[in-house]
């Protein structure tokens, strides 16, 4: 197979995941044309290495969107609009316009299109896509569809037996609804009894050689590996009729890395100070791009999560204990990471994180929100301003160090922000930043922000010592800030994490780590002339 092509599908009725609260649906994971969408992109970005854009994505807002749009300006000619055919009409439509169109950077139409379909079977808001993708598996042909229902096996009581009714009654759902699977990937804690396996296959009316376990593993990069050891791709490609494409799949690197991680025994122990710090999911391309540069270094990331109000003076006062432990943490850590994050709750604590990374020489990498707390910090505590502030948090600030940069609206909040891939433009090749990027003259990375550090101090601001060495192309917009004095203490406007992969981390991820175990000099020094 030459080409693979991707859409996920998500019930929900927002038009995107740009206005969904990370503890509600994990982080909002940007693609390179702006697109702001739910976090399983994010991971085949990283699993598959590809770039993806928006309409990658459709969700229920953006169907009955473009349905009501046509509905307004007539184009269904004064007919009833309804869920069937309409709606079911735009989701199959909207999955045929992306399923020719490959995602791995190839020329021609894509052999083969994967559609996730998000939710749970039964669920109310997925009936309408269920029964698009029944008329599609008929209109397309059975050669031409292949299935797979994902399902858990859980395990009651203290006996430990595998059960299997859950996998049977979605199965029976799914077929009263006019699907059946081709393939069960099912998920246990433990590998699945020969037993279990055969009671599916017998009540779900699928071959056993057709039932993948996707069991519990050390590490992630396990998975392809426990699929290809089924022989699952064989089955897949039987099934689309594809059998004589069949090639070995190349999991080299994916088995090697896999190991690594295995066989790792030193780690590195990274504050990340933030507001969402209850959920890990908030943070997931954060979290996966540490995991990447830490394995690069030979490393298991220990990431300590401080939530950013528990380091405030109010916190020594409210809840003492979670104070004293918040401080503990953090001056325990190797380096401290401030990610990105919108609204004043925590702020005050992540410029007290700031402020210890920079007095006490610790690495800190600020990421979008965090670089301009570093600028807010350095303002009040160096520049004397003490009342330096964003006019995100204090619009009556007499020292707006963070301004609305205008590229979008300020009250409507869902897609007006300024979003995806830009170019970011290096000042000068003698910095940090620039030699992580070995040497470029400029990097294109993804953005998500309203504010951005305020043209008018950077003269002051440079002038006592921070330098911003990346700016956009207009040279008003900072993008990454370094404190040459420090030996590493970097803000960056855009989200490197987004781009980073399991076998290219980032940059600026590689770069804290290197900085945490004392080892950046000497990287530096090996990769100056771009080797």
């Amino acid at each position: 197979m030459e080409h693979v092509a991707n859409s996920s599908t998500d019930p929900y009725l927002n038009t995107d995941a740009g206005t969904m609260s990370p503890f509600e649906h994990g982080e909002v994971f940007v693609l390179d044309d702006g697109g702001e969408v739910d976090l399983d992109l994010g991971n085949y970005e990283r699993f598959l290495d590809v770039t993806l854009t928006r309409n990658n994505n459709i969700t229920t807002g953006k169907i009955y969107q473009s349905v009501l749009e046509k509905e307004r300006r007539g184009d269904y000619l004064g007919k009833t609009v309804q869920v069937v055919p309409h709606i079911t009409d735009a989701i199959k439509n909207s999955i045929e316009s992306v399923a020719v169109i490959p995602v791995d950077g190839k020329e021609g139409a894509a052999d083969v299109c994967v559609i996730e379909l998000g939710g749970t079977v039964g669920d109310i808001e997925s009936m309408p896509f269920i029964e698009a993708l029944r008329q599609l598996s008929f209109s397309v042909g059975q050669d031409n569809f292949c299935l797979v229902h994902v399902s858990l096996i859980p395990v009651l009581g203290v006996v430990g037996e595998q059960k299997t009714k859950p996998t049977q009654h979605s199965v029976r759902e799914l077929r009263a609804l006019g699907l059946t699977p081709h393939l069960l990937a099912c998920r246990s804690a433990q590998p699945l009894l020969e037993n279990t396996k055969e009671k599916l296959s017998q009540f779900c009316h699928v071959p056993a050689g057709n039932i993948l376990n996707i069991h519990d593993v050390p590490n992630i990069w396990h998975v392809p590996l426990l699929l290809r050891n089924q022989n699952a791709h064989l089955s897949i490609l039987k099934q689309l009729n594809l059998l004589d494409f069949a090639t070995t799949p190349a999991l080299q690197d994916w088995t090697r890395m896999a190991e690594t991680f295995d066989n790792l025994t030193e780690s590195v122990r990274i504050a990340l100070v933030g507001k969402y710090v209850g959920l890990s999911d908030s943070y997931l391309s954060v979290v996966k791009a540490l995991l990447h540069a830490c394995i690069a270094c030979s490393l298991k990331p220990s990431i300590d999560w401080i939530a950013a109000s528990d380091l405030e003076d109010d916190s020594a006062r409210l809840t003492p204990e979670a104070h004293a432990t918040a401080w503990e943490t953090l001056r325990n850590a190797a380096c401290v990471l401030v990610p990105g994050g919108f609204g004043d709750r925590g702020v005050t604590g992540m410029i007290l994180a700031a402020k210890y990374a920079r007095e006490n020489k610790v690495p800190y990498l600020g990421i979008c929100l965090g670089m301009q707390i570093s600028v807010i910090e350095f303002a009040r505590s160096v520049l004397g301003l003490e009342r330096a502030n964003s006019n995100e948090f204090d619009d009556k600030t007499p020292n707006p160090v963070v301004i609305f940069m205008p590229e979008g609206s300020r009250t409507h909040m869902g897609n007006t922000m300024r979003l995806g891939s830009r170019k970011t433009l290096f000042q000068t090749p003698d910095c940090i930043t620039s030699k992580l990027y070995q040497n470029s003259e400029y990097v294109e990375e993804r953005h998500r922000h309203r504010y951005e550090v305020n043209p008018e101090f950077i003269g002051i601001l440079e002038k006592s010592g921070l330098k911003f060495f990346g700016r956009d192309e207009s040279g008003n917009r900072m993008e990454i800030l370094e404190l040459p004095t420090h030996p590493f203490y970097v803000g960056v406007q855009f989200h490197p994490e987004f781009k980073s992969r399991p076998a290219r981390p980032s940059a600026l991820f590689l770069g804290l780590i290197l900085a945490a175990t004392g080892q950046l000099e000497a990287y530096l020094g090996r990769h100056q002339n771009g080797s």
